[in-house]
């Protein structure tokens, strides 16, 4: 690690105890994983369910690694020859093959866990205590939690070490490999969970009048599977992901701004995180007379926002100190200190306010107790129609107010380093991100939670545990949508701030590349000039296609689920319960329709920012950089928010107002919940991944593109390509033989 040489004997001894803190976050969740573990796991059919759901979860993440195996392989190879430098070129190809197998170690284990520790909080149920079937679930995702910190910055970290002030350069491929494989893992997963669910509702709640996880809905097992890979591998991947793109940012345009500084800062704040998570996270409980889960999950998330901050003010304040600066700081920002330069910690505190003002807001729109939600399920009571409406106007009205604490955050931390220049500005944004995501482990805690309780809930029910047992799970359940939607939202805006990040670490590599000023390089990417106008405008269409094609996955996949339930409930047997129905069919229709649906939005979103490039300059490709941010925020947002709340309104009506199950209301919001799950589960969550990969495409490529901009032979091979892209992408795929099959018996 010869690039330490440059630091002083405190900076490295900070880096190695960076170092040591990632791991202690690793042992911390081997620590939960044998508490978990050690918990009883209730009676034997209950195992057997569980046993159920963890064999369709495993064997459909090992067919979509299968899957995307190739693809990854070649991405490791072709990295190879973006970098000039050989042995950049080297740390760039291994640190993308890393970054994907943390990504998919991150992913598999959390979801491992997750299907064990499911029938553990249904046994804690099963013996009628609340709180520790909260803790279980909750120490559950806190395992998942962990895993994507400790994994997160020891790779970040080692990165570093490695390569001093060149690392930047090789995590870019580090990033790109979490980020793909989040994608990948974030749309085939989303298809999968979403095609069960709503053929389960579908047939189940509103034609057969039955329970959601009846054991007779042949799909109920492939739902339960589906709340795996869609939400504890997909969710855990897209956060890990996340993770390492704003400490890829901030180590860009920390370099550019403060130097080494500003490159060990964040990571230092990083390992603080992973401290203040620990803490935080064990003390997530609550007592047996309270049962309130959601005040005891925010609690633990208070705890670690209040420890992290105490931590890096005080490493702020002993490591921030610089050569006095010719222009005189505000006393906030020195606390008069000569050489002091606290803009970074201040910076950080916003994104930690931001991402609490998310996790509130979010809350606000999506859990039952708050207006919004009350709103749909009362609007449920005059049919389906009037219960989309006030969903679509829910989640139209929550993207408002979600853009505007972004964009107040953004102000906030342009305004800390008003007159510094662009570049401190810039950093500023990256250290509002990496303030963010400080609390990753709490974050991912929450969101696996709630797919936990879900197939608790349903672990139950197929059970027939007592009513009381199954009211404690329900109640988790209902929490857990809840928790789920705070994570999309703290997902989603941590994804426009790390792109903005990149945004200006894009223009920072185009000035490097060109030898122009970064005002230079910003002044041709006004919408005044044309191309930049027309890459805005494709920039902004790519989520909407992405998008609709993700959605269309859903509703074929769905069609065929339909079908076959209907098909298996025609036999006497299955229906008088004498027999259970063929669950494994209905999986290996979800795995195979996922897999199938997988190629053509990942092909969209690997090749569309390289053909802009290419094709129209790269003042186009940051007009379609900043389109694509805006928009794909926005409609995030809304899908995630409007599905959050049609969820929790059937929740709420489920629980016995408005004529509770099997009325009329019921079924109007059986029909919103279904309408909302591809949005909330498929395409909301798939666009966070996907703003970023196109991000993370543009970095590496610029080179390239400003290599060949004038080269007209290019020029046409790029259009060609772009030809075929859009073809693949508008064609319809070919239905399979057991599509057919199925069609043809209906």
């Amino acid at each position: 690690m010869h690039a330490l040489t440059q630091f002083s004997q405190g900076e490295i001894t900070a880096l190695w105890a960076v170092l040591g803190t990632a791991v202690l976050g690793l042992l911390y969740a081997v620590f939960l994983m044998a508490q978990v573990l050690r918990e009883d796991q209730g009676t034997d059919e209950m195992q057997r369910i569980s046993r159920s759901i963890g064999l369709g979860a495993n064997a459909y993440l090992f067919k979509q690694f299968k899957t995307i195996l190739f693809l990854i392989l070649l991405l490791t190879a072709a990295l190879y020859f973006t970098a000039g430098v050989k042995y950049i070129a080297i740390g760039r190809a291994c640190a993308f093959l890393m970054g994907s197998i943390f990504s998919a170690t991150v992913g598999f284990v959390g979801m491992n866990l997750a299907v064990r520790g499911n029938v553990r909080v249904a046994a804690a149920a099963n013996r009628k205590s609340f709180s520790q079937a909260l803790k279980i679930a909750y120490r559950t995702g806190t395992i998942t939690g962990m895993l994507t910190d400790g994994l997160g910055l020891f790779g970040g970290t080692v990165i570093f070490m490695i390569y001093g002030e060149k690392a930047y350069e090789v995590l870019l491929g580090f990033g790109f490999g979490g980020t793909l494989l989040a994608l990948f893992m974030r749309v085939g997963g989303g298809i999968f969970t979403k095609a069960a669910d709503v053929g389960a509702d579908l047939v189940g709640k509103i034609e057969k009048n039955i329970p959601e996880d009846d054991p007779r809905n042949a799909a109920t097992i492939a739902d339960n599977v589906g709340d795996n890979v869609g939400d504890c591998a997909g969710m855990a991947a897209d956060i890990f992901e996340s993770y390492e793109v704003t400490i890829v940012s901030a180590m860009i345009l920390g370099w550019a701004s403060y130097g080494h500084k500003g490159v060990i800062f964040p990571l230092l704040v990083r390992a603080i995180g992973v401290i203040a998570s620990i803490i935080g996270t064990y003390a997530v409980r609550t007592k047996e007379e309270v049962r309130d889960a959601m005040k005891a999950i925010n609690i633990g998330f208070i705890l670690s926002a209040a420890v992290s901050i105490v931590g890096f003010a005080l490493v702020g304040f002993y490591y921030l100190r610089f050569p006095e600066s010719q222009e005189p700081l505000p006393l906030c920002f020195t606390l008069g200190i000569p050489g002091l330069d606290l803009r970074p910690v201040w910076t950080t505190l916003v994104g930690i306010i931001l991402a609490v003002t998310i996790n509130r807001l979010t809350e606000y729109f999506t859990d039952t107790g708050k207006p919004p939600v009350k709103s749909v399920s009362e609007s449920c009571q005059t049919g389906h129609a009037t219960a989309i409406i006030t969903g679509f106007a829910v989640g139209l009205e929550s993207t408002v107010w979600a853009i505007l604490v972004i964009a107040i955050s953004i102000m906030v931390s342009a305004f800390i380093y008003q007159g510094a220049g662009p570049t401190f500005i810039a950093y500023g944004v990256s250290m509002a991100g990496i303030g963010m995501l400080t609390l990753t482990g709490n974050n991912i805690s929450m969101d696996v939670f709630g797919p936990v309780a879900d197939n608790a809930n349903g672990i139950g029910e197929m059970a027939h545990l007592p009513k009381e047992a199954r009211q404690i799970l329900a109640d988790l359940d209902a929490v857990g949508n809840t928790t789920k939607a705070i994570t999309k939202g703290i997902a989603i805006a941590s994804a426009v701030i790390a792109a903005i990040s990149l945004f200006n670490a894009y223009i920072t590599n185009i000035s490097t590349i060109t030898k122009l000023t970064y005002e230079q390089v910003a002044a041709t990417l006004s919408v005044s000039n044309h191309s930049v106008f027309v890459g805005l405008l494709i920039g902004g269409a790519i989520p909407f296609l992405f998008s609709s094609l993700t959605i269309k996955a859903v509703g074929r996949a769905a069609f065929l689920i339909v079908k076959e339930v209907r098909e298996q409930l025609k036999d006497k047997e299955i229906w008088e319960g004498k027999k259970l129905p063929d669950y494994a069919r209905v999986v290996s229709i979800c795995t195979a329709a996922a897999q199938k649906e997988l190629i053509r939005p990942g092909l969209l979103a690997i090749l569309a920012p390289l053909l802009v490039g290419l094709l129209l300059k790269k003042e186009a490709l940051g007009g379609f950089l900043a389109g694509m941010i805006l928009s794909g925020q926005l409609l995030a947002v809304f899908m995630a928010n409007a599905g959050g709340a049609w969820d929790n309104a059937k929740k709420l009506i489920e629980d016995g107002v408005f004529g509770g199950k099997g009325s009329d209301a019921h079924k109007a919001s059986v029909t919103g919940d279904t309408v909302g799950d591809p949005l909330k589960d498929t395409a909301g969550p798939a666009l966070n991944p996907l703003i970023k990969v196109m991000n993370m495409v543009s970095l590496l490529a610029i080179p390239l593109v400003v290599r060949y901009e004038n080269s007209p032979t290019v020029s046409w091979m790029a259009a060609a390509v772009a030809i075929a892209l859009v073809l693949v992408v508008i064609h319809k795929p070919k239905p399979s033989k057991e599509e057919l099959e199925i069609i043809q018996k209906a």
